[in-house]
């Protein structure tokens, strides 16, 4: 065994690396790139749920993001230093003055903070936002990114063509808003092309499907082509569509004007020639009977071949108008058809919808009037319609939603 004359030779003996120093290799990210990764993320949440990160949200994740944003956007440096990155353009543009010396540039600050959560929001050392380690960052806290179905927000891409559908989105919101369309509970069988739908408050369309198969469960699925109206698209596969509308979407309704509006131009001359054949009529009950007056968008759908007022005035007398008084709603004269005919193709149409309900007359006998439905007044107008242009056998009514909707 050697024998060593210092502690120097101690050292320099060490054979086992027992005493050298190990330098360590430094993990951290630079500012520079903790402020890209937190804009990025900000950028995935918009891509993901087609809207920016808000304040008024009950989600931590949500609500970092939003302060984020909201800092970045307050610091021009900021803005300046992610102006490269903002492929979503959710950066306002920067004023930036240029000085004597081409090389020197100057960042023009347009606002000053007003409050404290503008200066929180400021954090112009990084101490609070543009750090995926922020303050308002948790490592136990799941990422919004994470609870949603990976296709649905399979990144969307800016729609190159968006101009043209782009008007059709402001009138279908347009629709919405004087409930000449509305939002009914969403099913897999409304995936139809043409179609307008809603999720988590952003309209989308389903403009095509392609290369559509089964799969091993027997579902068809595909890709589709789905226009959002904040001009992106995405080529999710329908079943993933499908599964998020169910989740939290819906469907939104066709335009019942537009779908009027063929019969109204084409199917409202009338010439000396036609013969009238007698009217098709919808009447509201006028019951006292809390049973049949409890009863939202319930209308009787009746033929007649004599004067409508004439038809009613002993109402209260026959149980096919329920022994009580009725109003009248709207009619149809009809010319050179069947009108009882007419009337059964309407009944078979609302079959699923008809009331079923006894009435009992003087002597106690029961009946049960088979011509009265629950469906809405401009439902039932356009199932005349639709059946006059002889459209109807394209489209079924949903009593549930209360909606005509194609088969």
């Amino acid at each position: 065994m050697s024998k060593y004359n210092s502690l120097d030779d101690i050292f320099a003996d060490d054979d086992f690396h027992l005493i050298e120093e190990k330098k360590k290799v430094s993990s951290n990210r630079t500012a520079d790139e903790r402020l890209v990764d937190s804009f990025k993320e900000i950028q995935a949440f918009v891509e993901k749920h087609g809207k920016e990160p808000g304040p008024n949200t009950t989600n931590v994740s949500e609500y970092s993001l939003y302060s984020r944003l909201k800092g970045i956007r307050n610091n021009d440096e900021k803005i300046e230093q992610l102006k490269p990155h903002d492929d979503l353009a959710l950066l306002p543009a920067i004023e930036i003055e240029q000085a004597e010396d081409p090389a020197h540039k100057e960042i023009k600050y347009k606002s000053k903070p007003q409050s404290l959560e503008d200066i929180l929001n400021d954090d112009g050392l990084d101490l609070i936002s543009g750090d995926d380690e922020g303050l308002f960052d948790f490592k136990h806290v799941p990422k919004v990114s994470e609870r949603d179905s990976a296709d649905f927000v399979a990144r969307r891409k800016p729609c190159k063509d968006f101009e043209k559908f782009e008007e059709n989105f402001k009138k279908v919101q347009i629709d919405l808003s004087k409930n000449i369309r509305r939002l009914i509970k969403f099913h897999e069988k409304h995936l139809i092309p043409g179609t307008y739908f809603v999720h988590n408050g952003i309209l989308l369309l389903l403009e095509n499907t392609f290369d559509l198969k089964e799969d091993s469960f027997g579902k068809i699925d595909g890709r589709t082509t789905v226009i959002f109206e904040n001009g992106t698209e995405s080529f999710m596969k329908l079943r993933s569509l499908g599964k998020n509308l169910f989740q939290n979407g819906k469907t939104v309704t066709e335009n019942v004007d537009e779908t009027n509006k063929e019969f109204l131009e084409n199917y409202n001359v009338i010439s000396d020639e036609d013969e009238e054949t007698g009217y098709i009529y919808v009447l509201k009950s006028k019951s006292k009977n809390e049973e049949i007056s409890s009863i939202s968008n319930l209308y009787k759908i009746g033929y007649s071949n004599i004067e409508i007022p004439d038809r009613i005035k002993n109402a209260e007398k026959e149980a096919t108008y329920l022994y009580a008084p009725v109003e009248f709603i709207a009619g149809w004269q009809c010319y050179n058809m069947n009108p009882q005919k007419f009337e059964q193709l309407l009944h078979n149409f609302f079959g699923s919808a008809c009331l079923n309900i006894d009435v009992f007359d003087n002597n106690g006998r029961r009946h049960t009037p088979r011509e009265w439905f629950i469906a809405p007044l401009d439902v039932i107008r356009q199932a005349v319609e639709l059946l006059i242009t002889g459209k109807i056998v394209e489209y079924r009514y949903d009593p549930e939603n209360e909606i005509i909707e194609k088969r």
